[in-house]
């Protein structure tokens, strides 16, 4: 087997059940779904652990190193290259087209409306269909756009766009003063080690068929040079580079993108739509809901293919299934099978429980039970200083915080704050309140009053307190 994935010997290998599993659903996927050759591959954490395909032809099945066209996975490899143009400052996913690529005629449209397909766009250029028909045709943006691109306000809803990405992949090549596919593997496929995903096919890669609906039979697929659509469709890639990649958007590498930014690609960006809530968007990267699990990745088809990416960031699995047919599997439940698969029969096993390697003692004062109002909540000292808001009985408001950059080390409690990284309190700051003896007196959480006692000390409490007290 070659793969560009990595295997480590200290890694579990999966069960001979599971295996056993995961290629059933790989075989029915292929058989039911009448394709010439059907090839999947799971991983977790950064290591291969399973691979597997079936084929209509016989000794020649695909492995997790023959290259397939992606499509629409190259979306989301385009917005990486765009959040990275966002951490060097180069832009801001606020700033509206026209301040990169004047002269579209859409350049209100802001960057995070493209990435998000939130910008009203219509979802494919005019003219005959581009999928099917070589780039030269749409030699420009202008091509690409139209006339009366817009048919959505921006930021109102979720409508796919493929022109879209074609205008971030002009702003990649308006900044970086270079191609956007020599961008992409200067910053994306070498430092990350992709070596099988190509522009253009490179052997050993799948041809592409259509299927006769009513009839087994096939026909050969035309495939295009993309042009400037390039940066919405053109990838060809393999199993084992889509599962390393998966790992890279679960994450991260500061190579290339930091855990946070690609944490953010995966947080949805615009509302579903009305009768899809069980998916969304977020920057370059499709959400969807399979059971009690998020799923983060995306699918992609072009004429001759169909391809989907699914992670699973609890459980730090990988799943990736390729084809090599215009329609037939159904592979995003296939690829999101996998995940379920391995997930169900073999849950990641916790990391150890260990101390804290330091902390600052002073703080174990604000751990303990509080209250906001009468509703109980736990507040636990975790690392680096942190703390986390919890509910300890039914529904409520939690929250992980961070010391702040200017007040969330050493000094008094009264001098110290911590910023929200999720939930509802996310970018609320918590500080301490002290009394005038220095002792603690509440928290203030975006003006919120948490106290020890429900609504003591009455001083600190909104309002005030009934004078009576309790009875």
């Amino acid at each position: 087997m070659t793969s560009s994935f990595e295997t480590d010997p200290l890694v579990e290998s999966l069960l001979p059940t599971t295996r056993r599993a995961l290629l059933q659903r790989v075989a029915v996927g292929q058989s039911q779904g009448r394709a010439p050759s059907l090839v999947g591959a799971v991983g977790r954490d950064g290591h291969l652990l399973w691979e597997g395909s079936r084929s209509c032809v016989d000794g020649h099945a695909p492995d997790s190193d023959t290259q397939f066209r992606i499509g629409s996975i190259t979306k989301t490899f385009t917005a990486v290259l765009v959040m990275r143009l966002r951490e060097e400052g180069l832009l801001d996913l606020a700033d509206p087209l026209e301040k990169h690529v004047p002269d579209t005629g859409v350049g209100e449209l802001t960057i995070a409306h493209l990435l998000g397909h939130g910008s009203g766009l219509r979802a494919e250029p005019p003219g005959e269909w581009w999928e099917r028909t070589p780039g030269t045709q749409r030699p420009g943006l202008s091509e690409i756009l139209g006339q009366d691109a817009a048919l959505h306000p921006a930021g109102r809803r979720h409508h796919y766009s493929n022109p879209g990405y074609a205008l971030l992949g002009a702003v990649v090549e308006r900044l970086r003063g270079e191609p956007w596919e020599d961008a992409l593997r200067r910053e994306v496929l070498e430092p990350l080690a992709l070596d099988r995903t190509t522009y253009g096919p490179v052997a050993p890669h799948a041809g592409g068929w259509a299927v006769h609906p009513w009839a087994d039979a096939m026909l050969p697929e035309p495939s295009h040079d993309l042009g400037a659509m390039a940066p919405a469709g053109q990838l060809w890639s393999t199993a084992g580079d889509l599962c390393r990649f998966g790992a890279f958007l679960l994450q991260g590498d500061e190579r290339v993108l930091n855990a946070a930014a690609v944490r953010e690609m995966r947080t949805p960006s615009v509302p579903p739509e009305p009768d899809d809530w069980a998916g969304g968007y977020g920057l370059g990267v499709q959400l969807a809901r399979r059971g009690r699990r998020t799923l983060a990745g995306h699918t992609g088809s072009l004429p001759g293919f169909v391809a989907c990416l699914w992670t699973h960031a609890e459980e730090g699995l990988v799943a990736v299934a390729l084809s090599n047919a215009t329609s037939g599997p159904g592979i995003g439940g296939i690829t999101a099978d996998l995940v379920t698969i391995v997930a169900d029969a073999e849950p990641r096993l916790p990391a150890p429980w260990r101390p804290m390697a330091s902390f600052d003692k002073g703080l174990l004062e604000l751990a303990g039970q509080w209250y906001w109002g009468t509703n109980a909540f736990g507040v636990k000292l975790v690392a680096g200083n942190g703390l986390e808001l919890y509910p300890l009985r039914g529904g409520g408001r939690g929250s992980r915080f961070v010391p702040t950059r200017d007040h969330g080390t050493g000094g008094a409690l009264g001098e110290r704050s911590w910023r929200g990284l999720d939930g509802y309190y996310a970018g609320e700051t918590l500080r301490v309140v002290l009394r005038a003896d220095g002792t603690v007196s509440h928290l203030d959480l975006g003006t919120f009053v948490f106290t020890r006692q429900p609504y003591d000390p009455v001083d600190a409490v909104p309002g005030g307190v009934d004078p009576d007290g309790w009875r």
